[in-house]
């Protein structure tokens, strides 16, 4: 059985068969696949990061755009200007980190995601990074993609997914339907 939650144009997950403790999460932001050089997620480890970031945005600790008249992509693109950078400040490391998101394990650590707050909506960006991914997708190169997602569906969407990955836990194959 495969389940879709969400709209893969602003951002969904799909969440389908079972491999061993491992289940196929398959995510979408903007329209573009981010789990497309791994989309089998450790059931146990990837529910507990979904239910940490609920978690944090229920908390309000979400922030706006830091930069007054940036567009949320150019906004992306100064916050990794530096980033890993051995002239990069703590300063700028800690602020990045603030609106780091999708920081849920192997599954996701191909992309840098980054979540603003707008009143009831949020912005994600997001840029791959990994060389052999975009030897393969050449398009994706340099490009960072945006999406705004209302905050409820959103959130909404992540309750739904840890709901879904938690009640299979120990269950394993018997839910792939």
């Amino acid at each position: 059985m495969t389940v879709l939650l969400g709209d893969k144009n602003r951002f969904a997950a799909e969440v389908g068969e079972w491999e061993h403790s491992l289940r196929r999460v398959d995510l979408w932001v903007a329209g573009e696949w981010l789990t497309c050089d791994d989309n089998m997620a450790f059931v146990g480890q990837f529910c507990s990061d979904v239910v940490e970031t609920v978690a944090w945005l229920r908390s309000g600790a979400s922030s706006p755009l830091p930069f007054d008249g940036l567009s949320p992509e150019a906004t992306h693109r100064r916050l990794m200007h530096r980033a890993g950078a051995d002239d990069e400040t703590e300063e700028e490391y800690r602020l990045r980190s603030r609106f780091r998101v999708l920081s849920w394990g192997p599954t996701t650590d191909n992309v840098t995601a980054h979540l603003f707050s707008d009143a009831d909506r949020l912005v994600l960006t997001l840029q791959f990074w990994r060389e052999e991914h975009l030897v393969r997708y050449p398009c994706h190169a340099g490009k960072v993609f945006v999406a705004e997602v209302p905050a409820e569906e959103f959130v909404g969407i992540l309750e739904d997914l840890a709901a879904l990955l938690d009640g299979s836990r120990g269950s394993g194959p018997a839910l792939s339907g």
